[in-house]
């Protein structure tokens, strides 16, 4: 097998399949973030434009900004992504935002004109009136982070985003499905019927918790494609460390642009610190916005 898990980005799927049908290393915990901030520095290089969605957007871990994926994403060069909204929760994650949104350089002559919105409240019960007062055009790429640690995202959250766009691509989505936690999570709910059918949208979370592994992760990719018609569905492992360990998490990526999940594979790659070559990032610039 090549050094490089992606010499090229692969033109499409197929050959994606064909060439890497295993990633070389786990990503760990820590390094989610970088993965997130990874694959959307590549993915800007192809588009040249787009906007940031983050629901869950105050640091998980505060005492760690590397583990901070608004702060990466937001600290990305180049500059090319022009929309952010990140939606908080937590009153005093909502105060690290907007220090982080007032931490930001003045823009350059070069570099578009950008606006971040910082959401306070219930994502679940903001999101209907921040895309209403912010549609995402359907020509721009937009890009929505669900990093929940356990049942905060409702699964009627997840169907808004899908549904938003009314032509061209949806916005991709990153949903973090927890794992190694989840049926002790579920086991400590005090209504367990009506927060399982918040969070996952119907009766049917009893099949994904009889399921393990990646079993589990595959179920809910279906549910992806089968409900919200994306193209390209696919989970990808965040262990418990560097060395393996627990499937603490499955990022599930769901987007319709055929260079997504390639690009989301060299990410994850990436992220564990694996070089690249100069034509690797020439490939990508030269390619023109769509």
């Amino acid at each position: 097998m090549s050094e490089y898990l992606f010499e090229l980005p692969p033109k499409n799927l197929k050959e994606a399949a064909r060439k890497f049908r295993q990633l070389h290393h786990p990503i760990w915990t820590e390094n989610k973030a970088k993965l997130i901030g990874r694959y959307l520095y590549y993915f800007v290089l192809i588009t040249k434009h787009g906007s940031y969605i983050d629901g869950f957007a105050g640091p998980q871990e505060p005492d760690n900004e590397e583990m901070w994926a608004a702060k990466l994403v937001l600290e990305s060069r180049p500059r090319w992504l022009r929309h952010f909204y990140l939606c908080e929760l937590s009153a005093e994650k909502v105060k690290m935002l907007e220090s982080l949104r007032d931490s930001q350089p003045r823009k350059t002559k070069k570099e578009p004109r950008r606006t971040i919105t910082i959401c306070a409240g219930d994502f679940n019960a903001t999101v209907g009136k921040m895309l209403a007062e912010h549609p995402v055009p359907d020509k721009e790429a937009a890009f929505c982070l669900l990093d929940q640690r356990a049942f905060e995202c409702d699964w009627a959250t997840v169907a808004t985003l899908a549904a938003h766009k009314k032509a061209g691509n949806k916005i991709e989505l990153f949903y973090f499905l927890p794992n190694a936690w989840l049926d002790r999570s579920v086991s400590g709910l005090k209504d367990k019927q009506g927060a399982l059918a918040k969070w996952w949208g119907d009766t049917s979370w009893n099949q994904l918790l009889a399921r393990r592994g990646i079993d589990r992760a595959k179920y809910a990719c279906e549910r992806f494609r089968s409900e919200f018609n994306y193209k390209h569905v696919y989970p990808f492992p965040i262990y418990e460390r560097r060395e393996g360990g627990k499937m603490m998490y499955f990022m599930i990526h769901a987007s319709d642009h055929e260079e997504a999940t390639p690009l989301m594979y060299r990410a994850y790659n990436k992220a564990l610190g694996t070089r690249e070559t100069a034509e690797q990032l020439e490939f990508l610039t030269s390619t023109p916005a769509p």
